[in-house]
């Protein structure tokens, strides 16, 4: 019989339950992660992909005199600096630059970004400066040229979110952590005195109910942590507002730098980023108040939104048909007690804690997932009243890292496949081609072969394609076309794999194309 107590059991594998796995196994804890879906299938795969200390955070500090919106920026940026330092094969600096066309925004930008180095301190990766409309023009050729004054370039870190989760996780094993995704929490058991102390979890790949008992339970579930708690109290107060966060990719002939472009303010208040990210562009995001969705689905207008924004800024009209992958993330936001817009909501954390003893950590961002876990894990020790042991995350290389080499080049894949790997999975790269015998390419011209989709199923908790194809090799979020091409043969290494019958095939292969051809 498998061991089925547990100190701490935490119910969400995205950005915040992974953190609290890690931190807490860390520590000694034993501890258990369930996941209903795959890890990082919700908002922790489809963030913006930048780890910022949140410059517009310090405009509003300044112009609103906030200090909660001045300490978010000081904790990002020294969370951020420590993210770097600790998976420097997923994250990096990214220097951004913003475009300015009436001539007093420069100074006016310039002063506001220096007082964002002058806050990051010893944490700042560059000084800000001011960019000459000629060199805005190299480094930017389809720019809108037309009333271009220059531009502002500051920096702040850009990092791959699924894949930071899968590598948090990978660590919280070595320390003895118990993560299971396709775990789904079904419900709560309680003492005599109502305390609780058990989940129900209902595991969808082997069709079985467990129970699992904790000392500490903690609802990590992010955007559908209201549900989890209305688990425990039917009738609870809802805790979030909701919002979506829209992303497309376009052809990287749209940014040839390695450079982003932050556009401060659209036409109706809101920040657009267009960022290099995987030899792509990528563009977003747009924040709307939405409802839950299992799989959100990105709709035309919002698509439209981000091409029009695209136009005022880029000398070129891009079609629809150029959009290669879009996704849509919902974004946890702390309700507050009066009704707001949710682009002006402070995205700071909460933790709260049930009559029953069930914990519940909700908003905050991925910059910060580390500190919040380590506030969640020392509240644990301080509710069970036990000695506080030290915190180890502040500076614990994650898996991938530790014996990294960004310039290694492996004798066994071409160049682009040996880049694509170390950006991926980092001093594991030869772990990942020793899986097979002979290395067979998925498809010609892209890096994926099928030693990464059996080391993924060894090592990285892939239980169907779309864990690979999304949020493990990141395929389907630049390319849903080449996704496309390579599924039958990801499928076909799955089945040998898992021993797949045809009926179950047929099965991954129906849910997989579904996903793909209408939202991811």
């Amino acid at each position: 019989m498998e061991n089925r107590n547990f100190d701490i059991i935490i119910i969400g594998g995205g950005a915040t339950g992974s953190g609290i796995a890690l931190d807490a196994a860390s520590r000694g804890l034993k501890t258990l992660l369930l996941e209903k879906n795959d890890f990082a299938e919700g908002t922790s795969s489809r963030s913006t992909k930048l780890v910022h200390g949140g410059v517009r955070y310090l405009e509003k500090a300044v112009k609103q005199l906030d200090k909660n919106q001045f300490n978010l920026v000081k904790e990002g940026l020294k969370e951020r600096s420590r993210l770097l330092k600790n998976a420097p094969h997923l994250c990096s600096k990214l220097t951004l630059v913003t475009p300015i066309y009436r001539w007093w925004e420069l100074p006016y930008m310039f002063v506001g970004l220096s007082l964002y180095d002058f806050v990051s301190g010893t944490k700042g990766l560059g000084r800000s400066g001011i960019v000459s409309k000629s060199n805005m023009l190299k480094k930017f050729p389809v720019i809108k040229r037309d009333g271009l004054v220059g531009g502002v370039k500051y920096y702040d870190g850009s990092f791959n979110d699924s894949r930071l989760t899968i590598s948090l996780l990978q660590t919280a094993k070595e320390f003895g952590a118990d993560c299971r995704n396709y775990n789904e929490v079904k419900a709560f058991k309680y003492d005599d005195n109502g305390k609780v102390n058990a989940v129900v979890a209902y595991d969808k790949i082997n069709n079985e109910e467990m129970v699992f008992e904790g000392k500490s339970i903690v609802n990590a579930a992010g955007v559908f942590a209201d549900k989890v708690n209305e688990l425990d109290e039917q009738k609870a107060k809802k805790m979030l507002d909701l919002s979506s966060g829209i992303h497309i990719i376009l052809d990287k002939k749209y940014l040839p730098s390695k450079e982003g472009l932050m556009i401060p303010k659209t036409e109706d208040g809101r920040v657009l980023f267009i960022l290099p990210w995987m030899g792509k562009c990528l563009v977003g995001t747009t924040d709307d108040p939405t409802s839950l969705s299992e799989h959100p689905k990105v709709e035309e207008d919002d698509v439209e939104y981000i091409l029009r924004h695209l136009e005022i800024y880029f000398d070129l009209k891009i079609d629809k048909s150029e959009v290669l992958a879009k996704w849509c993330g919902i974004r946890p936001l702390v309700a507050p007690d009066e009704n707001a817009d949710t682009s002006s909501i402070v995205r700071e954390h909460e933790i709260r804690q049930n009559n029953s003893g069930l914990i519940n950590i909700i908003g905050g961002k991925w910059t910060t997932y580390r500190k919040m876990a380590e506030q969640l894990v020392d509240f644990v020790y301080k509710t069970e009243n036990k000695t506080k042991d030290k915190c180890k995350t502040k500076k614990l290389k994650l898996v991938g890292s530790k014996k990294l080499n960004l310039n290694y080049v492996s004798k066994k894949v071409d160049v682009n496949t040996n880049t694509y790997l170390i950006s991926q999975y980092g001093d594991k790269i030869e772990a990942v081609l020793e899986t097979v015998e002979n290395i067979e390419y998925l498809k010609e011209g892209e890096p994926y072969t099928n030693a990464e989709v059996v080391y993924t199923i060894k090592e990285e908790f892939v239980k169907k394609p779309m864990d690979y194809l999304v949020r493990r090799c990141n395929v389907a979020l630049i390319d849903k076309k080449v996704s496309l091409e390579i599924l039958e043969k990801v499928i076909l290494i799955m089945k040998d794999e898992f021993n797949w019958n045809e009926d179950r095939t047929n099965l991954e292969r129906e849910e997989a194309l579904a996903l793909l051809n209408n939202s991811i």
